[in-house]
């Protein structure tokens, strides 16, 4: 078992979409790199924690490689928009991908930068917090919630275009 930490925006939209890959074995949603320790939602939300929303994939190499997790995740999220994806603005929301190794650090630089105007950041994982129990399995949870309906799903239909 590998471990991955990706950040596309809002952690409900990632783990919606990573829910649906095959060889994926578990899924956390948390922040990671930041100034506060054990931060919590509201925190993060203020911009002033400096976490970003992080989806940690647990994936069996045997199934998937990190290669082809990092493919997923540059095809539904946009890897060029700062700080944002769609209304969501903040640092927070930044495009990140974590690493945890040098063999993950390699393989997403040489991804991302194949990317043009990509703002994707590469950064070494420094800490991960799991966030609150109400934060995960967040869409499976709440399919009928207007932002699931809005933002969500129209990611889970793009993936499996």
């Amino acid at each position: 078992m590998q471990t991955a930490y990706l950040a596309g925006g809002c952690f409900w939209c990632v783990e919606a979409i990573f829910q649906r890959v095959n060889g994926v074995k578990e899924l956390t949603n948390g922040y990671c790199n930041g100034l506060t320790q054990n931060p919590s939602y509201e925190e993060i939300c203020s911009g002033q924690s400096n976490h970003a929303e992080v989806l940690k994939v647990d994936y069996d190499e045997q199934q998937i490689s990190y290669s082809e997790l990092l493919e997923v995740f540059v095809e539904t999220h946009d890897p060029t928009s700062l700080n944002q994806q769609g209304a969501d603005k903040g640092t927070q929301y930044r495009s990140a991908v974590f690493y945890t190794d040098e063999s993950q650090r390699q393989i997403a630089a040489s991804l991302i930068a194949n990317i043009k105007d990509a703002v994707t950041e590469i950064t070494e994982l420094d800490v991960f917090y799991p966030a609150e129990s109400h934060h995960q399995n967040y869409y499976n949870n709440n399919p009928n919630q207007p932002y699931c309906q809005l933002v969500i799903l129209p990611k889970i239909n793009k993936y499996f275009k």
